[in-house]
């Protein structure tokens, strides 16, 4: 058993949920106005390949969704978006791993905030905070809590979470023995498909500096 955790690298279906924006060079002038289409408006998100969560211990989540609020804001950093709620897995697609089916329950709301904009492509870089969620895989059970970096670009409405080590940190751990532990760093990577709730239609998010 202890050689299977060893080996284990967990894919959880979020992000995130995840909704990430990953790390980019500042602009000379950062954004200090937000500007989201439509705003105020309801938000759903879906993944778009696998959702993945390393923690050495090995999960499968193909299935992932999450929605939520999003409004004009100012300021840098600025939370334009509010992940309300936010599922790995169903009952039809459950998560999975080695140890059996997997669990993964977030505790929300986590923010999409905002840090720099490229107007030549379009994408907004900042990241997803207030990210929290506990992870039970078998008897192994922790608790995920942090930021994740990432990318939302316009004329995909892709949400691209990118976090990096040291941005997630397991604050509690049981039945996971050496294999996750409090000096655990998790990543979280994947991409959502974003678009306003009941419709077709992909918002956008602009920066700009007056």
């Amino acid at each position: 058993m202890k050689k299977t955790l060893r080996t284990f690298a967990v894919v959880a279906g979020a992000g995130a949920a995840a909704f990430g924006i990953a790390v980019a060079p500042a602009s000379a002038n950062a954004s200090t106005v937000w500007t989201v289409t439509p705003s105020p408006a309801n938000f759903t998100a879906t993944n778009s390949g696998n959702i993945v969560l390393t923690a050495n211990l090995p999960m499968t989540c193909t299935t992932s969704s999450a929605s939520g609020t999003m409004a004009s804001a100012t300021g840098n950093p600025a939370t334009v978006a509010s992940i309300n709620a936010i599922n790995f897995g169903t009952s039809a697609s459950p998560c999975t791993s080695v140890l059996g089916n997997v669990t993964t329950v977030a505790t929300t709301p986590w923010t999409v905030v905002a840090k720099d904009y490229n107007p030549t492509t379009g994408v907004t870089t900042g990241y997803v905070g207030n990210v929290q969620a506990k992870v039970t895989a078998g008897a192994c059970a922790f608790t995920v809590k942090g930021t994740a970096s990432g990318t939302y670009t316009n004329s995909t409405g892709i949400l691209a979470v990118n976090s990096v080590s040291g941005e997630l940190s397991v604050t509690s751990a049981t039945g996971c023995g050496t294999v996750v532990t409090t000096s655990t760093k998790p990543t979280f990577k994947g991409n959502y498909a974003v678009k306003v709730t009941g419709t077709t239609t992909i918002p956008k998010i602009v920066g700009s500096n007056p």
